[in-house]
Formats: C-alpha cells, sequence, structure tokens
C-alpha cells in the first residue's frame, strides 16, 4: 500500500496529467473538466416529487450579507446551509463543468445571478462565471501558497488564505488573504473583473504561522476575523481601519480551523478545537467573551477532520439556539443556549454514527429546530477516494423538543456515503442536496438527494469521474436559477433540470 502522502501525490500527478495538454483556462473560458471514461450508471433511482418542509422560521437578512442563500458557502450569517428556493428535482439532469485548474470552495452569487468564488489551487483567485455558458467573465489574483505546498501532509484540509469568503449587501467580495491582508474587491463597471476597494493590512497584528481563516461582518457593521493557530480573533473598525486582536489559545491548542456565526445582536460564534464561545465587542470595539463552554472530546484527530476538535462551524437556531458537534467517541450533535446567561447552557448532546467510525467536518444544516448532520470518517485526502473506495456512509436528523427540554434522533441513514461535501437542504422540496462517490474502477461522482422527512435516497446523477470530480470539502450550492453548482479540484460543475 501506498502511504497517504504518496497517494496525494499520485491523485495530484492524475489530475496534473489530464490538466498538462489544456493549459490553464483564462478569461472567456468555457472548457470541460476532463474526466475518466467508464460504464458508471448516469442516473439512479427517480426524480423527486417536491415535499416541501413547513412551519419554518425564516433565517434574519443580515444588513452587510448579501441575500439569504447568496452570501457564501454556509448561505448566510446564521450559517443554517438552507435554501428557501429549490433546487434540482433529478427531471432529464445536464450536468455542465467548468476547467479552471483551480477549486471554487466557496460559493456566492451577485444581484444578476452571476457565480462569484474564490478557487484556490493552480490558478488561485475570485473569479466571476457566467453560471448559463459554465464560463469565466474575471478574474482577480489572489497570492497562492509556496511551491510544493499541496504535497506536504495537511494541504488538502487546509482553509485558510481565500477558501472563506463573504459577498457583502453592495456585491463585494471580502476575502482573508494568505498574505494576512483582509482584502475588498469590488465587481467593476462592465461586470468581466474585479477592483480592490480597500485592503486592510493585518500583518502588524498577526504573528508568524497565524494564516487567516474567515472574515465576517457584525450586526454592526464591524468586521471580525479569525485566523488558525493560537486562536486569533480579532475587530477591525472598517472607516478607520484599527485593528484588535484577542488569542484563545496556544499553537494547537484553541485552533480555528472553520468560519464562525454572526447573530442579529451583535452576537459573534466561535468554536475552537477545545471549546464553543460567544463573543461580543467591547466599549472599545474589541472582542471580548461573553460565554465559554468545553465540549466532549476523545482527544483523536480522525480521519475526515482538520484537527482534533469539531469540525463544525457554529449554526445559529430559531428560539436562542446554537449547535455545533463535538469530538466525542461517538460523535455528538450538542445544542446550546445562545443568551449572555442561562442557567443550564446545554440543551442536549445526542449520539450519532458509530463509535470508531463518525465525524463531520462540515457546518450542521440548521432548518428550525432541525439539524442534519453528515459523516465524514475516513476522508483524508483525495487518497481516500482513489480505486473505488470511499467514506464511511452517514447521515442522521436530529430535532430540538418544542419545549427546549432536549432532542430527538428523528432517523439515520447508513447506507449514503458523502467523503467531505457541505450539504444544503431545500425547504421548498424538502430535498437534502449533498456529494457522493461510487464503488467502481473509474471513481465516479454523483450528485446525491435525501428526503429530508425520512432520510431515504431518492436519487444520484453522475458528475464525472477520475480526482478532478473530487469537490474535497467544498461547498454545494443552489443558485437563484434553481441549477446547483460545486467546486471540485478540475474546477466547477453544476446540475440543472431539462427544460
Amino acid at each position: 500500500m501506498l502511504g497517504a502522502r504518496n497517494m496525494a501525490a499520485t491523485a495530484l500527478a492524475c489530475g496534473a496529467a489530464l490538466l498538462a495538454p489544456l493549459g490553464l483556462p483564462g478569461t472567456g473560458t468555457a472548457a470541460p473538466i476532463p474526466g475518466v471514461p467508464g460504464g458508471a450508471p448516469e442516473f439512479l433511482g427517480a426524480p423527486a416529487t417536491p415535499r416541501p418542509v413547513d412551519g419554518v422560521p425564516a433565517v434574519p437578512h443580515h444588513p452587510g450579507l448579501a441575500a439569504n442563500g447568496d452570501s457564501g458557502i454556509h448561505n448566510d450569517g446564521w450559517m443554517s446551509d438552507t435554501y428557501v428556493r429549490s433546487g434540482p428535482l433529478g427531471i432529464d439532469t445536464r450536468v455542465d463543468s467548468l476547467l479552471l485548474g483551480s477549486e471554487c470552495g466557496s460559493l456566492a452569487f451577485d444581484r444578476a445571478g452571476r457565480i462569484v468564488a474564490t478557487c484556490p489551487g493552480l490558478n488561485p483567485g475570485v473569479y466571476l462565471i457566467d453560471p448559463a455558458g459554465m464560463r469565466v467573465l474575471g478574474r482577480y489574483p489572489l497570492p497562492g501558497r509556496e511551491p510544493g505546498a499541496m504535497l506536504r501532509p495537511g494541504a488538502f484540509t487546509n482553509f485558510g488564505g481565500g477558501a472563506y469568503f463573504y459577498l457583502d449587501d453592495r456585491d463585494r467580495a471580502i476575502v482573508g488573504a494568505a498574505t494576512g491582508h483582509v482584502m475588498v474587491l469590488a465587481e467593476n463597471a462592465t461586470a468581466d473583473g474585479f477592483v480592490l476597494e480597500r485592503d486592510y493590512d493585518l500583518t502588524g497584528v498577526l504573528r508568524p504561522g497565524e494564516q487567516l481563516n474567515s472574515v465576517l461582518p457584525d450586526a454592526a457593521g464591524r468586521l471580525w476575523f479569525v485566523a488558525k493557530s493560537n486562536g486569533v480573533v480579532g475587530t477591525i473598525d472598517p472607516e478607520t481601519g484599527a485593528i484588535q486582536v484577542i488569542r484563545l489559545g496556544d499553537g494547537t491548542e484553541g485552533q480555528i480551523q472553520n468560519s464562525f456565526a454572526v447573530g442579529a445582536d451583535g452576537d459573534v460564534y466561535i468554536a475552537t478545537n477545545r471549546e464553543l464561545l460567544r463573543l461580543d465587542a467591547g466599549p472599545g470595539g474589541g472582542p471580548e467573551i461573553t460565554w465559554r463552554v468545553t465540549y466532549a472530546n476523545s482527544g483523536q484527530h480522525k480521519p475526515g477532520q482538520t484537527d482534533d476538535g469539531t469540525g463544525t462551524t457554529p449554526t445559529i437556531l430559531p428560539g436562542g439556539y446554537l449547535a455545533i458537534t463535538d469530538n466525542a467517541d461517538p460523535m455528538n450533535v450538542v445544542v446550546y443556549r445562545t443568551a449572555r446567561a442561562a442557567a443550564q447552557r446545554e440543551v442536549c448532546s445526542v449520539p450519532v454514527f458509530e463509535t470508531g467510525a463518525g465525524n463531520t467536518e462540515n457546518s450542521l444544516i440548521g432548518a428550525g429546530n432541525s439539524l442534519i448532520v453528515e459523516n465524514n470518517y475516513g476522508y483524508s485526502g483525495p487518497e481516500a477516494t482513489l480505486g473505488g473506495r470511499t467514506t464511511v456512509p452517514g447521515f442522521a436528523r436530529v430535532d430540538i423538543n418544542p419545549d427546549g427540554s432536549g432532542c430527538t434522533k428523528v432517523w439515520t441513514n447508513t447506507t449514503v456515503a458523502a467523503p467531505s461535501v457541505v450539504p444544503k437542504l431545500s425547504l421548498a422540496n424538502g430535498l437534502i442536496y449533498t456529494y457522493t462517490k461510487g464503488s467502481e474502477p473509474t471513481d465516479p461522482w454523483y450528485w446525491t438527494t435525501l428526503d429530508f422527512h425520512t432520510g431515504n435516497l431518492v436519487w444520484q446523477r453522475l458528475s464525472g469521474a477520475g480526482p478532478l470530480y473530487n469537490n474535497n470539502y467544498a461547498g454545494l450550492a443552489i443558485g437563484p436559477d434553481g441549477a446547483a453548482y460545486l467546486g471540485t479540484l478540475g474546477g466547477l460543475i453544476s446540475l440543472r433540470d431539462g427544460n
């Protein structure tokens, strides 16, 4: 057997071999992602009949973000991963792809319905993409990683340097770059590129190794940012550029691998690899800890996780609740009360998946009092899905009891394996959208849907085969046009129903 590092290099070599004859694409490109030919079935199951999820309170729109569903990888300030619009039902489906040589991990949509995406990789940048023609309209280059970085351990689980970004209420992309700068990029007048409107230089406050992970605004418009090492949390005054930081940890203790959630009252929720915290801005605008809890932790760095802690960005829910997964074994979905003071902070802790075979590295889907969790156990990188292999299956739904007295596990699916995608839920049709890996030797990848009400598999549609169709932690998105979009190691893919 090859070692994990050598297998990752093999996956990269396979991808590079497919890309080499085509070169790196530029503006105006519409070349498809090359794949591996094979006999995998194109469609499995049957088209869905919509079963809307009724009675779910609307997620409040954050005034500093683009419309709900359009602002970034987790859809809104609450990180709900839900849409009020419908996605594909599986009717006469069409799959398209766009070769970029970079993975579009985080997707947003401007007011005109165009895709705005950050795409780290061989050709890193912020991309403006026409969704109908699947072609590049413009690109603003982002600083890439140093040569050889993608062959190092952990390269495929590094979410810093632009993997996260958000689109604001003025269609500007706000990106925390690998250089320690927060860049504000506006679309130009001809909508064929971006201009740098503002640059906040954080290099004077970040120490070596403190790589930016994510930036978001609070309800007052103040910018918050987090960096991985030492648990750096900071604020930026958007007018003066004044920066204030605190550190929640030291070295490997207190790492922040994921993004964070922002509430309607200036509340900010951040998870480290040891704790969950609520922070609010202090009198001087700097971050102050309002409360903190230590969640259960087995101490294991499980395959599929970026570190030995929770893999979730916190999810805010109606009624004053907040949810993450812990790192116990078996893993639990844990719900807390968000109030500044609470007689009992924890609402429930519900085990999901089997001992020694469960973790997640993706935010929980939050819909009213319901939470959906995906199992990513076994995804150590692209090598985990080569040669017909895939990861441990598992999805589960956990509901908060109406009276807040605890939680109930509603269903568990033990057959569908989604290695690493950020799944999404359409409230309009009741489908959970995910991305799964087939077992055929050609390594096919499938758009996959589950029924929110029952957890049952509904249908699967082949997207392509081979390593360039691996999504490697990218977030699935449903566009204003009703199509589904997802970044892969080769670029961007889409799925839409036929006319």
